[in-house]
């Protein structure tokens, strides 16, 4: 990022007295000449993004569990922006203020897009670990096979002075809501008659707005690399997968050219394939190790999982996994934020567009600037949620496996999700790893943040006390950690829980939409009491 631009060239801090001109004495040496140092509007600093503290936040508690099987991840992405481009006035009059840095530029040539994700694993921590370590290489890797191409190069006969109707209709200062207005739209916890707290039921996530064509190198390509990828499915894994047509894929009729003449590449083609690629490579390489329960391992020949030719490794070329057999798995939430122009999109003035890619039960929140309300960019992926339901009907027995446990929740073979990284016991019947995909376009200002987090926390709270939490917090660093402290102080089972904080726009005025922080203060208040009530356990 650029640093602070308000003072250019050399200068010092020395006290009045000790910085008056030089004058020459008999026998004195002139004055040194000023040293050729580049303006600091030149300079590019860079900066850690996981200790700009005010302007990101991670923490992270194994709970009451033995091991932590959560993991994060946070930085800049070598992609092409994606950001849908903006007026030409605004980019011949840069909304930078005199004292506001700019992010440095991508290897591309592109504003910098970041990428922020939450990975929570079960039966093991090795499927986190590596989607922590290489699903941001696979995204990566994807987006250069594919050719894609910036979203802010357009031919000239695009550029015009004229602002679209979606950007006509923005307002220019935000109308915050009153409380009246607010309260009937808040979801808050409620206690019943015998003082349990019952979270409220949750709202749809929001909805997103329609993919955007890209331009692409080479369109063909792309359009083979979709189809190889989808057959390597059929042919590896067969089950569900033999009738499987991934969303935002262009798959080509039998007997059919892969020509240019089908439905555009965008940024959601790149996430649906990096997410099936990095599954595929993994299981792939979990079925070629020893399985630990077979009894027969022990008389297999040392060279037993070496296999003729390449298979296909993470962008990083590391292996995947430990040396035997991995059987558990891991749910994923990313979130990638580009902007159409130099400034941060944590600035109160920018415009970016926000992509969340989402697999499993982990969970992501905006907080709306203007009414202080949560807003769910993902749902649960449960097998009998309605569109769970009418996904695995594609693939019959899949409705059989649906059982209930002793507590009443409905599992698939014994897993909570219907969809997620790994679990490759149950990837012939749907377990698949096809990411939910939603596309946002943040106006100035228009939300104050944006939280990753596993279901540690989105299991024991609701989304409006997560939100209200971190309002109450002076930076993001401090959001996430009250957010993990108060959800492992209320928890009655203790998992892992991990909390990620963005600032966004509207952080300096997060608390004046609606009734602020005060929504859920009550019934915090009570949860925290009933957690330190000793007689909590025999209840």
């Amino acid at each position: 990022m650029h640093p602070d631009s308000r003072s250019s060239g050399p200068g010092h801090k020395l006290p009045r007295d000790a910085s008056t001109p030089h004058v020459q004495k008999p026998g004195s040496a002139p004055a040194a000449a000023a040293l050729n140092m580049p303006s600091r509007d030149l300079t590019v600093v860079r900066i850690p993004l996981r200790r700009a503290k005010h302007h990101f936040g991670v923490f992270s508690s194994r709970g009451q569990r033995p091991y932590n099987e959560d993991t994060n991840q946070a930085g800049t992405i070598s992609v092409p922006a994606f950001a849908k481009r903006g007026p030409i006035s605004l980019q011949r009059r840069p909304i930078q203020k005199p004292d506001e840095a700019t992010s440095a530029d991508s290897a591309l040539g592109d504003p910098q897009v970041f990428y922020f994700g939450v990975f929570d694993g079960h039966g093991g921590s090795q499927c986190a670990e590596f989607l922590r370590d290489e699903l941001h290489g696979y995204i990566e890797q994807a987006s250069a096979e594919f050719g894609l191409q910036s979203s802010l190069r357009r031919s000239p006969r695009h550029e015009t002075g004229r602002k679209d109707e979606e950007e006509a209709h923005r307002p220019e200062e935000l109308d915050m809501k009153s409380e009246q207005e607010v309260r009937q739209k808040m979801r808050v916890p409620e206690e019943d008659a015998h003082g349990v707290v019952t979270n409220p039921e949750r709202k749809e996530p929001l909805k997103g707005v329609s993919p955007v064509s890209a331009k692409v190198e080479d369109l063909p390509k792309a359009v083979k690399m979709e189809h190889d990828l989808v057959e390597q499915y059929r042919q590896a894994v067969g089950g569900y997968f033999r009738r499987f047509t991934p969303e935002f894929f262009k798959q080509p009729e039998e007997g059919e050219e892969t020509d240019g003449d089908g439905p555009p590449i965008t940024v959601e083609s790149v996430l649906m394939y990096a997410f099936l690629r990095a599954d595929l490579d993994f299981i792939s390489a979990q079925a070629r190790k020893p399985d630990p329960d077979d009894p027969r391992v022990g008389d297999s020949p040392l060279n037993n999982d070496e296999i003729l030719g390449a298979p296909h490794i993470p962008p990083s070329g590391h292996g995947i996994g430990g040396l035997s057999r991995f059987k558990g798995g891991s749910t994923a939430s990313v979130a990638l934020i580009s902007t159409p122009t130099p400034a941060p999109f944590w600035h109160p003035n920018a415009q970016s567009t926000l992509v969340v890619a989402h697999v499993g039960d982990t969970r992501i929140l905006l907080c709306q600037t203007t009414t202080g309300l949560a807003q769910p960019l993902t749902s649960d992926h449960h097998p009998t949620t309605p569109t769970e339901s009418r996904r695995l009907r594609r693939y019959a027995p899949a409705g059989s496996m649906v059982s209930g446990d002793s507590f009443g929740e409905e599992r698939i073979m014994g897993l909570a999700n219907s969809r997620s990284f790994g679990d490759m016991r149950s990837k012939r019947i749907g377990v698949s790893a096809e990411p939910e995909i939603t596309r946002v376009e943040i106006g100035p200002a228009e939300y104050s943040f944006l939280v990753l987090m596993s279901d540690g926390i989105s299991g024991t709270l609701s989304d409006q006390e997560i939100v209200d939490v971190i309002k109450e917090a002076r930076t993001p660093e401090q959001g996430a950690k009250d957010v993990v402290d108060y959800a492992t102080e209320v928890s009655h089972d203790g998992d892992n829980a991990t909390c990620l904080v963005v600032r966004l726009g509207g952080w300096e005025r997060r608390s004046e939409g609606g009734v602020g922080s005060l929504g859920t203060r009550e019934i915090r208040d009570k949860r925290r009491a009933e957690a330190l009530d000793p007689r909590r356990g025999k209840r």
